[in-house]
Order: C-alpha cells, then structure tokens, then sequence
C-alpha cells in the first residue's frame, strides 16, 4: 500500500517502451540468509498472476562471468524485494518475458561494479530492462526523510554510483537496498549517452498521514539515448 503506486508510475513509463528481450532484478537480501550474492539459474516464481520463468541462458552466462554469485536458494526463501517486482511484469508483459533474480547481501562498492561488470558483459547491445529494488529512508520524520533522500536522488540522477553508495554505507540515508541501485548505475555508466529520468517521489506518510516516522520511496527510470 506504500511503495505499489510508486512502482506502477515507474511500470506505466516502462509500459510505452515494448517488450525488453531480458529483465534482470535486483534486491537486498534483508534475512541474512544464503550467500553473499545469491542468483538462481533455473526454474520459475509464482503469484496470484501466473508463473514467471527464470532466463536460464543468461543467468548462467552471467554467474559464470563472475566469482562473486553463488547459485543459491536459501537467500531468496524468504526475501521479498524481487519477489514485489514479479507482478508488475506479468501485468505488462505476461509469460512473455523471463528474468533473473539476483539477491545482494554484499552491498560494498566493489562488489556492486563487478557485478555490474559482469552483468554488462553478458547483455551488450541486447534489449534488457535491469530493475534495482529498494526502499529510501527508514523511520525517520517526514522533512528529515524527504530531505535525505533527495540527497540519495540527486546521486541517481547523476549516475553517481560512488556518492549512492557512501550514503548507504554510511547511512546518511538509510536505504535497505543501495547496493542494487549502485549496480544499475555503474552498468548505465558502462554503456555509455543514458539519461536518468525523475518520476516520483513519496513517503508512508502520504499514504497513512502519520508523518512522525516514515519510509521513503522512489521511481526512477535511467534509459538510453
């Protein structure tokens, strides 16, 4: 009820752009449990909408091209920043369309470039949609939220995957997922004439008018030329 209407403004850009040929989704791992950097290869996720497949090819290539990714089940059991992202895509797109889940319980700068690395690597000149799933501040007054985390998208839509970073680390804002948003701005680096597009942003305060402590979210949508 706090994040969903500002994942659909981002869905509803997305929706203009037709059918990408690989989604990659990227999470925070919030339970501790499994690898560091957890994939899956194969098999599929189900919801209320369906069964969405696994792009096995590509999550293959791409935990090869690496040493960070584990192939490992237990980090995703019970984790739900991909999982809330399923739905949208099969409104959008149905079964046509398989992804990757890819769960970061390692969140340093070092390891988000090389999977960005490993990531471009495998998708160069290819139509791929990377999805970077994270909450902004946590339990914070609404002015203080709303002002840190303005500082976390200043550094977004610079492409500052450095900057996003130290404000993760150092929680200067409290993001549960600064590591997968790092990654999708060094990847957006590698390739090179992207541009990063504001859509919207709110807080759980919106929603419940309780502004004492809340959660910030944001949609951002970094495209290319």
């Amino acid at each position: 009820m706090y994040s969903g209407p500002i994942a659909a403004n981002g869905y509803a850009k997305l929706a203009l752009d037709g059918v990408p040929e690989h989604v990659i989704i990227l999470g925070p791992n919030h339970t501790g449990y499994g690898s560091g950097v957890s994939i899956l290869t194969d098999g599929d996720w189900e919801t209320p909408l369906g069964q969405l497949n696994i792009d096995t090819p590509l999550a293959k290539r791409v935990q090869r091209s690496n040493e960070i990714m584990d192939i490992d089940e237990v980090a995703h059991r019970y984790e739900h920043s991909i999982e809330v992202q399923i739905p949208y895509l099969q409104f959008l797109y149905g079964a046509s369309v398989k992804f990757i889940p890819i769960c970061m319980m390692m969140q340093d700068l070092q390891t988000s470039r090389d999977i960005a690395t490993a990531i471009f690597n495998q998708t160069k000149g290819e139509n791929c949609l990377i999805i970077a799933s994270s909450d902004f501040t946590h339990y914070e007054p609404q002015e203080k939220a709303v002002r840190n985390d303005q500082t976390a998208i200043d550094a977004i839509m610079k492409l500052d995957d450095s900057k996003l970073n130290y404000l993760g680390e150092s929680n200067k804002v409290t993001m549960c997922g600064y590591g997968p948003i790092t990654v999708l701005l060094a990847t957006a680096k590698k390739m090179g004439d992207v541009k990063a597009q504001f859509i919207t942003h709110k807080t759980s305060g919106d929603i419940t008018g309780d502004k004492s402590s809340v959660v910030g979210y944001a949609s951002i949508i970094i495209t290319r030329q």
